[in-house]
């Protein structure tokens, strides 16, 4: 058993660790905290009402420290990097769903982030938490940089042939669309239900966030530089992502070949779903789950691969895999309270 603390209770990412961790037969969740929120979680999140006693207080360092073995970072963008090398110090394991450790490079963070990245020593050792890539370097890590959402997807559905093909593949173009979750749990004027409901839009156009972090990783997989063209949308729904990826290839390949490709890349993986040729994954399929569905397609005329990725947003693309990750650290059955 190991007693786990969440900071940042109040987002929707930080309320879904709460919810899969409540069913682990391995945790004691001890410790939760926000600053903008305290007092009872039953308060906070109305249907935790007799699941839990928990008091979400402002963070506090030498509570979660003492009253702690490992910490989900549930937090805003530069929040993370404020407390993490404390945690550190106190020898602490730590789960980072920010974005604050994905990117490797100080003037990356700064060009796509906005700030100064102020603890660039551990930006180095923090490890891209994908299980289905990293999964080795996930056991010993101490730290643990979550993928975003986008990413997880755009990453698992272009994996395969980047891995063992890059040579075939001429240019990528991403066209992904969210739910509204995806933003956190924020009052913005574009985000309300009357802005977003009967309504579909992209936003932060060959602007966002999430390009370098598939760059990166990418280009890690593929040992050459990967430049992806990555086109994000606001759907008018709670959770889930779909991103249709289109690759052209640089020579005929079948959908067969592609089929066997994907399906024995990923033959051991249980939280990714390569569908039969011919089907194509549907947000309503991964929701509330931590699976990815896989859908592929290929115009041999085009020499054009069409990839479709499916998952939960706060599942797959962010809580859920923290606690696959975790699971993964301590030797865990990796699936555990996520099936």
């Amino acid at each position: 058993m190991i007693k786990v603390g969440i900071v940042g209770i109040s987002g929707y990412s930080g309320r879904t660790t709460l919810d899969i961790l409540l069913k682990h037969p391995n945790v004691r969740v001890t410790y939760v905290s926000a600053n903008n929120t305290t007092g009872k979680i039953s308060d906070i999140w109305p249907h935790l009402r007799n699941k839990t006693t928990l008091t979400c207080d402002k963070f506090d360092l030498d509570k979660a420290t003492e009253l702690c073995d490992l910490l989900f970072l549930a937090v805003p963008h530069t929040v993370s990097m404020t407390i993490t090398p404390k945690l550190l110090k106190a020898k602490k394991r730590i789960i980072d769903l920010s974005g604050d450790y994905r990117l490797k490079a100080k003037t990356e963070y700064k060009k796509w982030y906005g700030a100064e990245h102020t603890d660039s020593s551990n930006l180095s050792k923090a490890v891209y938490g994908l299980p289905e890539l990293y999964r080795e370097e996930i056991k010993k890590a101490e730290l643990i940089s979550n993928p975003g959402c986008y990413p997880t997807a755009a990453i698992i559905g272009i994996a395969p042939l980047a891995a063992t093909q890059y040579d075939s593949i001429k240019s990528i173009i991403i066209d992904a669309k969210s739910g509204v979750t995806g933003a956190g749990r924020k009052v913005i004027p574009g985000l309300i239900f009357s802005e977003v409901n009967e309504n579909f839009k992209a936003y932060k156009v060959l602007n966002h966030q999430h390009t370098p972090e598939i760059n990166l990783y990418l280009s890690k997989l593929a040992g050459a530089d990967v430049d992806v063209t990555f086109v994000p949308h606001l759907l008018p729904i709670n959770v889930g992502i779909l991103e249709t990826i289109y690759i052209q290839l640089n020579n005929k390949m079948s959908l067969g070949d592609v089929v066997t490709l994907y399906t024995k890349f990923y033959k051991t993986e249980k939280f990714v779903r390569v569908l039969p040729a011919g089907q194509q994954p549907e947000i309503k399929n991964v929701v509330g789950t931590n699976y990815c569905d896989l859908g592929l397609a290929v115009d041999e005329k085009k020499n054009l691969l069409v990839v479709t990725a499916a998952i939960d947003n706060l599942m797959k693309g962010a809580a859920g895999q923290a606690v696959q990750n975790m699971n993964i650290m301590c030797l865990f059955e990796e699936t555990q309270a996520l099936i």
